[in-house]
C-alpha cells in the first residue's frame, strides 16, 4: 500500500467515525508511526510503505476512531515549542494554557534566580516550559497522581532542564508540607470542573483522568487551597480557570494581592487569573 493509499484509508476510517479533523489527524498519526514530517509525505506520496508500519498505522487509526484522543494515540503533543509525552493518566496540554507561560516569562524578566512553583503539574508542560525559557529560574513542579507523575518524569528527563525539580506530592497539603524555598511566583492549571458536570463533558474528555478535571462541588477547591495555603508565601500567583470562574478567584486573591486581574484566551474567555503584590 502506498503512502497515498494508506493516508486515504486512515482518513476514510476517521471520517466514518465522525472525527471532524479527520485528514489532519490521519496525517499526524502517520507522521508518528513512520517518524517523519509532512515533507516526507509530499515527496514519497506514491511510494510503497512497509507492511508492519502500515498495520501499526491502521491499528492506531482505529483507536482514534473508537474515541481515544489523538494525543494519546500519538503519545505526545506540542506545547510552547516542545513535544511533551502524554497518555492515559495525564491531562492533555492545551493551547490556552500557554497563557500561563507567557505571563511567567514576562513576570520573571530581570529577576535574579527566582523560585517558581508549578502546582498540579501534570505532564509538566507549564513548569518545564518556564524552566527551559528562563534558565535563571528555579522551578519546582508538584504532582500528586502517580500515573501523571510517570509522564512528568519522562518529560523532565527528555527536556533536561537542570534548573527544575519534580516532586510527587499533594498540593492541597499546602506550602508548609514541603521543605522548599519560598516562591517568587506560583503557577497552576488545577482541576476546575464542578463534580456534577464531569459526566456531561465531551466523550473524548472522559478518557482523561478525573483527578485532573474534578475541582470539587464548586470547582474551586484547588483555588481555595492555593489562596489559603500557598499564595501568602509568594509575590505573584497565576492560575488557569474555567469559564465563569474568574470573578470568584479574583475575590479569593484580592484578600492577599494589591493587583488582581484576568487574561482572556483566544475565544475571549477569562482564562487566567493573576494576583501580584504591589
Amino acid at each position: 500500500m502506498t503512502v497515498a493509499e494508506l493516508l486515504e484509508k486512515g482518513s476514510s476510517l476517521l471520517s466514518q467515525a465522525h472525527i471532524d479533523n479527520f485528514r489532519n489527524e490521519a496525517r499526524w498519526i502517520f507522521e508518528s508511526v513512520f517518524d517523519c514530517g509532512r515533507e516526507y509525505i509530499v515527496f514519497h506520496f506514491e511510494e510503497e510503505t512497509d507492511s508492519v508500519s502500515a498495520a501499526e498505522y491502521i491499528e492506531k487509526v482505529q483507536k482514534r476512531a473508537s474515541g481515544i484522543p489523538v494525543q494519546y494515540v500519538i503519545g505526545s503533543w506540542d506545547f510552547y515549542g516542545e513535544s511533551f509525552s502524554v497518555g492515559e493518566g495525564v491531562l492533555i496540554p492545551r493551547p490556552e494554557t500557554e497563557l500561563l507561560v507567557d505571563f511567567a516569562l514576562d513576570y520573571l524578566k530581570g529577576k535574579e534566580n527566582p523560585v517558581v512553583y508549578d502546582l498540579c503539574a501534570g505532564s509538566g508542560c507549564v513548569g518545564l516550559s518556564v524552566a527551559k525559557n528562563c534558565p535563571d529560574a528555579n522551578v519546582i513542579l508538584i504532582e500528586k497522581s502517580t500515573d501523571a507523575f510517570v509522564y512528568l518524569k519522562r518529560n523532565f528527563e527528555k527536556i533536561g532542564c537542570k534548573n527544575s525539580k519534580i516532586v510527587c506530592g499533594d498540593v492541597l497539603s499546602g506550602f508548609d508540607a514541603f521543605d522548599f524555598p519560598k516562591p517568587d511566583l506560583i503557577l497552576s492549571n488545577p482541576p476546575y470542573i464542578e463534580t456534577a458536570y464531569i459526566e456531561s463533558l465531551q466523550p473524548e474528555v472522559h478518557h482523561e483522568p478525573v483527578m485532573a478535571l474534578d475541582g470539587g462541588e464548586n470547582g474551586l477547591v484547588f483555588y481555595e487551597a492555593i489562596s489559603k495555603k500557598w499564595a501568602q508565601y509568594g509575590n505573584a500567583v497565576a492560575v488557569e480557570c474555567g469559564e465563569g470562574q474568574a470573578d470568584s478567584i479574583k475575590s479569593l486573591f484580592s484578600e492577599l494581592f494589591a493587583d488582581v486581574y484576568s487574561v482572556k484566551d483566544y475565544n475571549g474567555t477569562e482564562r487566567v487569573v493573576i494576583g501580584r503584590k504591589g
